[in-house]
Formats: C-alpha cells, sequence, structure tokens
C-alpha cells in the first residue's frame, strides 16, 4: 500500500492479523529525561517541520533533504478503518506509521522495521512514553553480536547519538514488556527501509510529533509483511 497526497488514501484495515511469538527482541531502554519547548537552531531543510531543534541540551540536527524526498514527509490521509482515534497502525511493507485521527483521517509517517526474522507483528499497548530515552543491548543482541553489542552491555545514556533517538514509546502486550519500542533515530538514511532488529523507527522530528498525540494506554496494531495491502 502506498498512500499519497490525495485525500483519499486508503489506510487497509486491521482485521486478520497474523500474530507472531517474541523470538528476539530488538530494543531495551532505560528511562529518558524531562522535557522543555523545543528551540529550533537550524533554518532547516526544505521542509521547515524538519529542521533541527534543540532540547534539554540536546541539538538535534536537520534531515537532509536527500532524505525526504518520494513522498518520507508525515502528512494526514483519509482513514477508512474500523481502529478508534488514538490507534497506531504500522504497515511494514509501505514502511508507514498511521496514528487514527478524529474524522474519518490518519497522519501517516514513514518508518524504517525490523529485518526479516526479528521484526514484530500484532497487537501491543503503549504502556510508557520517555524523552531521550537510554538503551541498553538485550541478552539476544549481546549473544547474537558480541562484537558489536558488548560494548554498550551496561547501557547508553540518552542523547543525540543514541540509537533510540529522542523518544520511545515502549510496547507491551499482555502487561509484559516486549522489548520493542518505536522510538527516534540517529540514522535518518534508515528511514523507508527494513534495517533495525524489530523496533520500528521514524526521524526524531516525526516521533517528536506523534509522542506528543499519543497517549499511554494507546493500542499499536502492527501488520504481518504479507498482510499489507
Amino acid at each position: 500500500m502506498k498512500a499519497n497526497e490525495m485525500s483519499h488514501t486508503r489506510v487497509p484495515t486491521v482485521a486478520a492479523l497474523s500474530v507472531m511469538a517474541l523470538a528476539l527482541a530488538g530494543c531495551s531502554t532505560v528511562a529518558g529525561h524531562g522535557r522543555t519547548a523545543l528551540g529550533y537552531v537550524t533554518p532547516g531543510p526544505l521542509d521547515a517541520r524538519y529542521a533541527g531543534f534543540e532540547e534539554d541540551g540536546h541539538r538535534v540536527p536537520a534531515i537532509p533533504d536527500r532524505y525526504l524526498g518520494k513522498d518520507m514527509t508525515r502528512r494526514e490521509v483519509a482513514y477508512f478503518g474500523p481502529e478508534a482515534p488514538g490507534t497506531i497502525i504500522v504497515e511494514p511493507l509501505s514502511h508507514a506509521l498511521y496514528l487514527v485521527l478524529e474524522g474519518g483521517k490518519a497522519m501517516r509517517y514513514r518508518v524504517g522495521v525490523g529485518k526479516a526474522g526479528f521484526a514484530f507483528t500484532g497487537r501491543a499497548t503503549v504502556a510508557r512514553k520517555a524523552d531521550w530515552p537510554g538503551w541498553t543491548p538485550t541478552a539476544n543482541m549481546l549473544r547474537r553480536e558480541p562484537e558489536r553489542f558488548g560494548p554498550y552491555a551496561g547501557g547508553l545514556a540518552g542523547g543525540v547519538g543514541n540509537p533510540l533517538g529522542a523518544r520511545a514509546l515502549y510496547l507491551y502486550r499482555g502487561g509484559r514488556d516486549t522489548y520493542y519500542r518505536i522510538h527516534g533515530t540517529n540514522d535518518p538514511s534508515s528511514i523507508g527501509n527494513s534495517v533495525s532488529s524489530g523496533c520500528i523507527r521514524m526521524f526524531n522530528q516525526d516521533v517528536v510529533d506523534l509522542e506528543r498525540r499519543v497517549a499511554p494506554g494507546a493500542q499499536v496494531v502492527v501488520r504481518a509483511a504479507g498482510a499489507s495491502a
């Protein structure tokens, strides 16, 4: 499914989900910091929403224009599905995340998703949110790639260089942490691709926008790649 600028863009419904077991967790984090007002610090790219900003002493760079083409920016589209406003729907095949709004609308964001074999699918709940979250590799990540993740076994504090970026939404299922997150990224080139270890990553500017719109307890539906239209 490819959304476009037209108001009749359709978002596929979420019936017939294929729910997979949580074989491998992709992200693990610790608490973040308090929020202050965003202060924009650079003129920014052609789309001013993706300008650099400063917050809590963290200076986030603008997203380069080369990553904002080909329908990569957030936009409001029409929504015809059954999910209630406030629900997040992720379509891995089209690398898109939709936040259902009132009045038959949804806000669509481009995302990076998990590589084959690491992708999370099914339903979850946003149990909590964090500003500038810390990150700790999971035990599975340490066993799988000790040379890559071993130096960070003790955790990495939140900041611009942190792989979770400016915000994280923590996904729980059945009251238990899935260790999957919707989060920002320090690698804008990964948006629109299947490259992560399972988490759903966004431009920092987009995850800040999403986090402000989403309340804890929000429902999240991540479709299986084969179920996307």
